[in-house]
């Protein structure tokens, strides 16, 4: 391992990326690249152009023949799988590159660990139960997660190295966790912000990931990293003031309770990204505990800096394109659009409104009795 470290430094090294056309993947190429090392990557073209420098595979992983045919222009120093999300097929890919790598890095999920968002997790805590040779049926997102990292677990026993990431931002958001909330906050206007804005948050940047895997991949590690990023990194006032400032907007954040967003059935996660109403069930949803990683070296830059290098990004006709042409979400099995619909945020303001006005007159009332 440390004669692969030192060669990768000299000479460079050989990584083949599986996906690796945008957002996560692509971080990890144009990393891998400006550390001087021979890239490829493998997918079907169909979704964004790879960037100039990368041997090109074209093929689809569920197929054998294309697996058959990307082992051929092996060997790799390491394999870096980012958009593995069934058991049954990471497992095809991992016995059929086995032979062609040394190290298999795997990017899971903080959901494929048992108990979060309710409990606080790290990277040593139980996995879900799902096999290793489970299909698509087998459950759901995380579930399935699980199942992909013991399938690369059994594959390389000596090799694996498993990226646990919590909520990931960052340049070529196609998630839209980011990029829905600055093209909000563009639009300018009174702007539901939901529940408090000292409310904490903990988000990491893709490149921060991609460049701890890679370091990772050069010193021979192998095991499971939580890279979440660093706790209470930012606040929703930060984080929405952020977004309205490095816009340029005139947006007015108008902070909403939690009770009155539910009531109007605002879906979590998707119609507000990120948001999910403050209870036991999501009591957790910000604290996984990253610890160990930033011990082995994980450095996260400042949210601002994330934020604003996003704005940049998205405020280019390329990059906007990108970011809400059609978003394919696995959990849903299709095309999924995120954020809320302006004649709700407008009913929803029209409500909290309401509310703050009748709130008002009862202490009023009160006042005078």
């Amino acid at each position: 391992m440390q004669f692969a470290a030192r060669y990768g430094e000299l000479f460079g090294m050989r990584l083949l990326v599986i996906g690796g056309s945008v957002f996560l993947g692509q971080a990890f190429v144009a990393d891998a690249l400006a550390r001087g090392w021979e890239v490829t990557t493998f997918n079907r073209g169909k979704t964004a152009h790879d960037l100039p420098g990368v041997e090109v595979v074209r093929g689809d992983r569920e197929v054998q023949g294309d697996l058959d045919t990307l082992a051929a222009a092996g060997p790799w120093d390491a394999v870096v799988d980012v958009c593995g999300y069934v058991p049954r097929v990471v497992g095809a890919s991992v016995r059929t590159l086995a032979p062609q790598t040394r190290t298999y890095l795997f990017v899971s999920s903080v959901s494929a660990v048992q108990g979060w968002p309710e409990l606080a997790v790290d990277d040593s805590s139980p996995r879900q139960e799902c096999a290793s040779d489970a299909d698509r049926d087998a459950g759901d997102y995380g579930v399935l997660k699980a199942g992909c990292e013991r399938a690369v677990e059994e594959g390389f026993p000596d090799g694996a190295l498993v990226l646990q990431p919590g909520l990931i931002m960052g340049p070529g958001d196609r998630a839209r966790r980011l990029t829905w909330w600055l093209d909000r906050a563009a639009r300018g206007g009174r702007m539901v912000a939901p529940g408090a804005p000292e409310r904490p948050m903990q988000l990491i940047d893709a490149r921060d990931i991609a460049a701890f895997g890679l370091d990772q991949v050069e010193r021979g590690a192998t095991g499971r990293y939580m890279v979440s990023g660093v706790r209470a990194n930012t606040t929703w006032g930060e984080y929405l003031g952020t977004c309205v400032e490095v816009t340029g907007s005139k947006a007015e954040l108008v902070w909403v309770d939690d009770a009155l967003i539910v009531e109007h059935e605002v879906e979590m996660w998707t119609e507000l990204p990120l948001w999910t109403p403050q209870g036991p069930e999501d009591a957790a949803v910000w604290e996984p505990d990253s610890s160990r990683a930033i011990a082995a070296g994980l450095r996260c830059r400042p949210v601002v800096e994330s934020i604003r290098d996003t704005w940049a990004w998205l405020a280019t006709p390329q990059g906007h394109q990108e970011a809400f042409g059609a978003y394919r979400s696995f959990a849903q099995g299709g095309v999924q659009e995120r954020g809320l619909a302006p004649e709700k945020e407008q009913r929803i303001l029209d409500a909290w409104d309401a509310a703050l006005s009748s709130r008002s007159c009862r202490e009023v009332t009160s006042s005078s009795l």
